[in-house]
């Protein structure tokens, strides 16, 4: 008996992860919130908002811009992390919905898949393997890892090159305007899946399409390489 021989499909996807796969943006702004209530900190929110898919070096820059040279950043990242890291430990990650079933579900299409996000690789990594997804991707990229955080390309470029595919050929999954417009600079086709952030017209006019949750987007992808395997 010859057995058949499987065909994969032609694309790669790329997951932003804070926001994305985790509701982590929202625990990491009410962590900010409760901090710059204790020191008097004004305008939180807009700057928390413009740091969302930024790396720390950039989000330190952005923090002394609208704080002065003399804020202590140091003390305020380091506070903020614990008190973000108390509640980790405490109660876990908190996974989005929709997480393992479309990871599940790309797995079994032997759709390649990366991660590309902003936050440090120890914390990325921690999260991972605390809920159990680690090796659903096949290549990961941190904030620690490149030089230029989105809204540059970089990051994206980086991963699509450890996937060994053509941007054009990818999906980008993110939540910020940073992450889409990285995605879209690398010449990746970006899904927003909105968190904090609602989109704009103008994100609106740099993406593929925007949905509610990763379910919506694991039907996008059934649709598509059910069209795909059609074609050939």
């Amino acid at each position: 008996m010859v057995r058949e021989e499987r065909k994969t499909a032609s694309i790669a996807v790329v997951f932003d992860m804070d926001g994305v796969l985790f509701d982590t943006e929202r625990l990491i702004t009410d962590c900010w919130m409760q901090l710059a209530k204790e020191e008097g900190l004004l305008r939180m929110q807009e700057v928390m908002e413009t740091c969302i898919g930024t790396n720390t070096a950039d989000t330190i820059q952005i923090l002394k811009k609208e704080y002065g040279e003399n804020f202590d950043v140091a003390f305020f990242l380091e506070k903020t992390s614990f008190l973000f890291h108390q509640f980790i430990k405490e109660h876990g990650v908190p996974v989005k919905k929709g997480v393992y079933e479309l990871l599940s579900y790309l797995k079994q299409e032997e759709v390649p898949t990366a991660l590309a996000s902003s936050t440090k690789e120890k914390s990325v990594l921690s999260h991972l393997e605390q809920t159990k997804i680690r090796s659903y991707f096949k290549v990961i990229v941190c904030g620690d890892m490149v030089k230029h955080s989105k809204p540059d390309p970089e990051i994206y470029c980086r991963a699509c090159e450890g996937l060994g595919v053509l941007p054009k050929d990818v999906y980008a999954v993110e939540d910020s305007f940073h992450g889409i417009t990285s995605a879209y600079r690398a010449g990746i086709k970006p899904i927003m899946v909105p968190d904090l952030i609602k989109p704009t017209e103008e994100i609106r006019t740099l993406t593929t399409a925007v949905f509610s949750d990763l379910l919506e987007v694991k039907e996008f992808f059934s649709e598509l390489i059910k069209k795909e395997g059609e074609r050939k």
